[in-house]
């Protein structure tokens, strides 16, 4: 066998990552290697996402320029992910030699790569569930559970290129969970397209998974992340009683998309504002502190000025720790992209106002820390090269400082604020 040398490029969320992370090991294990440098490569795999149009445009244009540098190499090139199973044809237009690689097909990348020829694999389901990905980043590690989700949002080309829902074993859950930890993760970012869809197609559920989780040994903590109310609401209490443990970071993220009830019923989500803010509003009850994150589509088809006041109002009732705002976009093959639009000049004010919103409420929410020493695990490095604790509530506290206190335990007060973030001088540091 000709050892082949593979470039890897990823791109959009930690699905897609984990994902890359398992082609690399599947590859390596046959005896191929891995490198850094486009130069180098053998084989380009692009792992893309078009989760929205602008996400789509930034791929699409990184394949263009892959496609005309590989005439020049002399590369395979080989695009994988969501847009190769969601869009095949718009790849193929810009790139007519790739090979396509679907989600559900990456432990098929091995034979895509070692084939002279062209090969789309963009049909089936994932066949193995018995090897779980693990995405490493410094002292973190994300693991999916999941594989699609049990909703159809009429907005969303995800279910296109995920399918439904497929979940991992528990005991290879666990066993990732575990492994991760022996190799010296202090956070574990467990992650899907749906958290609370978890375990129902294999009868099982979230709350049992994370107190399986939460019994391996070791000093971790467990980031749980997204999850629809409308699911979650039917294990509530089961799941509040184990968020209390001292291994689940106190952080819930739970979409919300829209604080409009005819909104959300033309995005096809299974609940209401009234059923939201319940949920919502129970686990700051009975778990003091909890930070909540949310997502937010702005400039819906069939949001007008009302609806979207709403959504403002909610906002303000809730006070989130954390906002995603997304600018509606139009995605092929779903049932929103038939519909009236939203002016652009509209969603764009929208989200500004809402942005504004936002920004004060969050900042407003970290400033109070401002002056306080705070407890934190310092899990990862900053795009600029800090270093970045979590709180207890998952709060991230960016100092200054070497690469050798990741993973250990700290003491920082805290002397800034913004928005997103907490900046802090460094107490102490324990193990």
């Amino acid at each position: 066998m000709q050892i082949v040398r593979i470039y890897i490029e990823t791109y959009g969320c930690t699905l897609n990552k984990a994902d890359s992370a398992y082609m690399m090991m599947v590859l390596q294990r046959v005896g191929h290697t891995i490198t850094d440098r486009l130069d180098d490569a053998d084989v380009v795999i692009v792992n893309t996402c078009t989760v929205r149009k602008d996400t789509e445009d930034k791929v699409l244009a990184r394949i263009k320029a892959l496609n005309r540098i590989a005439k020049h190499k002399g590369f395979k090139l080989v695009v994988a992910g969501c847009m190769a199973k969601a869009q095949p044809y718009i790849i193929l237009k810009n790139a007519p030699n790739a090979s396509l690689v679907s989600p559900q097909n990456v432990s098929r990348i091995v034979e895509v790569v070692e084939c002279s020829e062209r090969k789309v694999l963009i049909d089936g389901e994932r066949k193995d569930t018995s090897l779980v990905p693990i995405y490493f980043k410094d002292k973190t590690a994300a693991i999916p559970i999941a594989e699609g989700c049990l909703g159809n949002c009429s907005y969303c080309i995800v279910k296109i290129a995920r399918g439904t829902l497929q979940s991992y074993p528990p005991k290879a859950i666990v066993e990732a969970v575990r492994k991760a930890v022996s190799n010296g993760v202090v956070e574990i970012q467990i992650t899907a397209q749906d958290t609370a869809a978890y375990g129902r197609d294999i009868g099982y559920n979230l709350p049992r998974l994370l107190n399986d989780i939460v019994k391996v040994e070791g000093d971790f903590k467990v980031r749980v992340g997204m999850m629809n109310v409308n699911l979650a609401l039917d294990f509530i209490d089961e799941l509040i009683e184990v968020y209390k443990h001292p291994k689940i970071y106190k952080f819930l993220h739970i979409p919300v998309q829209s604080g409009d009830n005819r909104v959300l019923k033309l995005m096809n989500r299974k609940y209401t504002v009234e059923e939201y803010v319940e949920f919502v509003k129970e686990f700051k009850r009975r778990i003091p502190g909890i930070a909540i994150a949310t997502d937010i589509i702005v400039g819906h088809p069939g949001e007008d000025e009302e609806a979207f006041n709403n959504t403002l109002k909610l906002v303000k009732e809730l006070e989130f720790d954390r906002v995603h705002i997304a600018h509606y976009s139009i995605r092929p093959h779903t049932l929103s992209a038939r519909l009236q639009q939203v002016p652009g000049n509209v969603k764009k004010e929208r989200v500004l106002k809402l942005t504004r919103l936002v920004e004060e409420i969050c900042s407003r929410k970290f400033r109070e820390y401002v002056g306080k020493e705070v407890n934190v695990i310092f899990t990862e490095k900053s795009f600029r090269g800090d270093i970045v604790g979590r709180m207890e509530n998952y709060y991230p506290v960016v100092v200054k400082g070497s690469s050798d206190i990741l993973g250990l335990k700290g003491v920082v007060k805290v002397v800034d604020s913004s928005f997103y973030d907490l900046r802090g001088d460094i107490v102490k540091v324990s193990p």
